[in-house]
């Protein structure tokens, strides 16, 4: 099965048990009372809502991703399109944080894009 199923998956399931906070205001009061333990935010998230979303994930210190479309986010969890996720439940938030960190070995994540980093191992051979 190929990491972006299973993260979907996983956000599937953390829906069905009621695990997930949507909406950008829901999800910085989520932050704000330490109770979001990972923030996923679409990459099609307007400037100003990625700004806000990764002050505060850094501020409060919470793992924070960019993942997929906002239609995508939105059809894992069986909704509308959502634009920002935030897990509640410690275990959900880690088998995602280990399935999204899996998936984006050797990519880095910046605000706009992502980009491929060439590990220098690979271009020392």
């Amino acid at each position: 099965m190929s990491h972006s199923v299973a993260i979907y998956q996983t956000l599937g399931m953390a829906a069905r048990a009621r695990k997930i906070v949507t909406g950008e205001e829901l999800v910085v009061r989520e932050i704000r009372n330490g109770k979001a333990k990972l923030v996923i935010v679409s990459n099609d998230a307007s400037k100003n809502t990625m700004k806000k979303i990764t002050d505060k994930c850094n501020s409060y210190n919470v793992e924070k991703h960019v993942l997929g479309s906002r239609e995508e986010l939105g059809h894992a969890i069986g909704k509308e399109s959502r634009v920002v996720l935030a897990l509640t439940d410690a275990g959900f938030a880690g088998k995602l944080s280990g399935l999204l960190n899996e998936s984006n070995r050797g990519w880095a994540n910046d605000e706009d894009t992502c980009t491929r980093i060439r590990e220098e191992s690979e271009s020392d051979e």
